[in-house]
């Protein structure tokens, strides 16, 4: 038995071909569903703009400490006064 057999990570789906090929065929197929409906993505595009604020708070709202770190008020006054 090879020492580095148990090294060795089997690759992810999106790595392997089947998963390239359907990575491809969505794309494809997104490509010509957007190309056939542009008129009607255009009309939504504001709305669609305006959807994204609240998911991107939502995905990216934990990120840069957020509100669990703050200090006590307790703290903040007590250091302040010196």
């Amino acid at each position: 038995m090879d020492p580095f057999d148990n090294d060795r990570q089997v690759p992810s789906f999106w790595r392997r071909p089947a998963g390239m090929a359907v990575a491809t065929a969505a794309l494809i197929a997104g490509f010509y569903l957007l190309r056939e409906h542009w008129g009607h993505v255009l009309g939504y595009w504001p709305y669609l703009l305006l959807l994204a604020c609240p998911l991107m708070h939502l995905m990216h709202g934990h990120g840069h400490g957020g509100h669990a770190r703050r200090r006590p008020e307790s703290e903040r006054t007590s250091q302040g006064r010196g």
